[in-house]
């Protein structure tokens, strides 16, 4: 097992979250991991990672997998313009390689919106800190698992 997947396990476990965590031929996206799961695409929460452009920090947007981060909501949610952040930063503020970002389990504390469209499903499934793993969590799990604002910053 990965010391990322061991993380995000263990921050799961620390919440109280009981869960199922599973392993998949490929869910490096959305789409590859609804179709995985045999599970709608918006019931999969893409970590989308930005980096303010004065703070120089990496920002967290969890959207329902069929979403798209508007980027100027994203930028009035953070406060400040948002970048692109590179594969080094997302690494450093979070532990996880780009394709495996888990919303649970970071090294550091990152600044995080929630999309509400994810709240309307029994069941979410999101990165476990791999490309090749997912965790099911229910919307009320969130408020447990991270400190993220609900809102819509989708186009």
């Amino acid at each position: 097992m990965s010391k990322s997947l061991k993380r995000v396990k263990a921050a799961l476990e620390a919440a109280g979250v009981d869960t199922e965590i599973r392993e998949t031929a490929l869910a490096r996206t959305a789409k590859d991991a609804a179709d995985a799961l045999g599970v709608e695409i918006d019931q999969i929460a893409k970590s989308i990672i930005f980096a303010g452009a004065t703070s120089q920090e990496a920002v967290l947007f969890l959207t329902a997998g069929g979403n798209q981060v508007d980027p100027d909501k994203a930028a009035a949610c953070a406060g400040e313009a948002l970048e692109r952040a590179d594969a080094a930063l997302v690494r450093a503020q979070t532990g996880f390689a780009i394709g495996g970002v888990s919303p649970v389990g970071h090294i550091n504390p990152i600044r995080a919106w929630l999309d509400p469209k994810l709240m309307t499903f029994p069941i979410i499934w999101a990165a476990a800190g791999t490309p090749h793993h997912v965790f099911s969590l229910t919307p009320s799990d969130f408020p447990r698992l991270i400190e993220a604002q609900i809102i819509d910053f989708t186009t």
